[in-house]
């Protein structure tokens, strides 16, 4: 988009929040870089520069506006609806792979050469990885500054850099101040800070409606791992350098996040999976004026904008979840999770609240005896060659795969059936045009609307939502009184 002046203008004149982190705008008399949205007065247009990315923004030498803080603006919506090589780095690179890998572990995991990603990312986003890993870590960096009490030298390295005078400059570089000055401007409370426990706003593109969003994680959510606590989700999270728990509260502007963790390197990560599981990062507007274009759907669309995808913060976990639920009831499938959970996971402590386990990992649930499990002994088949192919890697499950080959490969499992399959797709990973014909509360809406309710003419039916279908899948499963549908109370 930001290659599309006249538009980009447009969007900073009207202070459109709807197009914070599609792109960026550069002032080329003050030297700053600021989101379409920055509440001061605009510059004049032949003063404007529009970027990408932060990162390219930083790599040509502007600084952060200290208004708006455009760092802190939602991520681009096109990297969650491509399944591209350059969206799926993108994601990566948001959860911290750069970081943990280096660029050969981030062209590694898309089967690409290190020239190749660089190329391709620095032709679409104006920087390479390095410099979008950087902008990432200075944004982390800004977080611990303002949030914790942390010396220095720790934010630094939690942060993911390899030296105090690499963050010394990058933060002075990108915000224009020092770490300290940071700090010393910010007006943050005195209540006490619990060591590992950072307290942060996530912020969304509005509308947002949390209804179908927290009450389907809560709904569905299974004894030690996941719970509704004083108007809070709160679930424990396995991170790469140890455990969190994540407790995320609804607000009106934002989402409120407490993220508990045993090693504070997992900052980015445990931010990037909340963000996943969210589907913040959503553009609700353009997903909406979709699918309004159709008659019967707008009714649902006008009464209640702004539904999101409720995802998951592991795509294996939801794998196995989604075996576990295949022709039970809601509650069955909690019980069934909630077995494997406390034989198989690991136990964590929550002084917060009631959570005690990580939920297990495939290679803790294929030591499993099928015999021990109270399901059929098809689903027990299911579970267990899933299992084992999540565990040996010739399955591999998460929001930076290849949505057609992931699903070839699930398809390619005994006991997959489209149902299981589309399901995955659409909440573990993360594609929003995954449907489900043939789910019975979908049918259900859709016969109550007029629509056709039959698998394939459904589907024929549904090729107007195309590429948002799995946005309106949550909006034809609203029209029931199940509990997804409702925020917990």
């Amino acid at each position: 988009m930001h290659t599309d002046t006249e538009r980009c203008v447009r969007a900073v004149q009207s202070k459109d929040a709807r197009f914070d982190g599609w792109f960026f705008t550069a002032v080329l008399t003050t030297g700053i870089y600021c989101r379409p949205s920055c509440p001061v007065v605009p510059p004049k247009v032949e003063n404007m520069t529009f970027y990408p990315s932060a990162a390219a923004c930083q790599q040509a030498g502007f600084r952060a506006c200290k208004r708006c803080r455009p760092d802190t603006s939602p991520g681009s919506p096109e990297w969650n609806a491509r399944a591209d090589a350059v969206a799926r780095a993108m994601r990566l690179i948001r959860d911290g792979v750069v970081d943990r890998e280096g660029v050969p572990g981030l062209a590694g995991r898309l089967g690409y050469s290190t020239r190749q990603i660089e190329r391709q990312l620095l032709a679409e986003l104006g920087a390479g990885p390095l410099a979008l890993a950087r902008a990432q870590r200075a944004q982390t960096a800004r977080i611990l500054i303002e949030t914790t009490d942390l010396p220095m030298a720790d934010a630094a390295f939690a942060a993911g850099f390899s030296s105090i005078r690499t963050f010394n400059d990058t933060v002075r570089e990108v915000f224009a101040l020092s770490p300290s000055d940071l700090r010393t401007r910010t007006a943050r409370s005195k209540q006490p800070h619990t060591p590992g426990t950072i307290s942060l706003r996530l912020p969304f593109r509005a509308p947002l409606n949390p209804d179908n969003l927290f009450g389907h994680l809560v709904a569905t959510a299974v004894p030690g791992v996941e719970e509704w606590r004083a108007g809070a989700y709160r679930r424990t999270l396995s991170l790469p350098h140890g455990h969190g728990i994540a407790e995320l509260t609804p607000h009106p502007d934002h989402i409120g996040a407490l993220l508990s963790l045993t090693d504070l390197r997992d900052l980015t990560h445990a931010i990037s999976r909340c963000r996943w599981l969210l589907d913040l990062d959503a553009d609700p507007v353009a997903v909406d004026e979709q699918l309004r274009t159709d008659p019967l759907l707008a009714p649902l669309v006008d009464k209640a904008p702004g539904r999101r995808v409720p995802r998951t913060v592991d795509a294996a976990e939801f794998a196995v979840r989604a075996v576990l639920g295949q022709q039970v009831s809601t509650a069955a499938a909690r019980t069934h999770a909630a077995r494997l959970v406390t034989a198989h996971g690991v136990s964590v402590d929550d002084p917060r609240g009631g959570l005690t386990h990580l939920f297990p990992a495939p290679q803790a649930l294929a030591t499993l005896d099928p015999d021990k499990l109270a399901l059929p002994r098809s689903r027990r088949t299911t579970l267990t060659t899933l299992v084992g192919a999540l565990a040996d890697a010739s399955l591999e499950l998460g929001f930076d795969s290849d949505w057609d080959a992931a699903r070839d490969g699930l398809a390619a499992l005994p006991g997959f059936g489209p149902w299981t399959v589309e399901a995955i797709a659409m909440r573990a990973l993360g594609d929003p045009d995954a449907f489900l014909p043939t789910d019975l509360g979908v049918r259900r809406a859709a016969a109550g609307l007029g629509l056709p309710s039959t698998p394939a003419a459904l589907t024929a039916a549904a090729a107007a939502w195309r590429p948002w279908r799995a946005y309106a899948v949550q909006y034809l499963w609203a029209t029931d009184t199940h509990p997804i549908n409702n925020l917990p109370h």
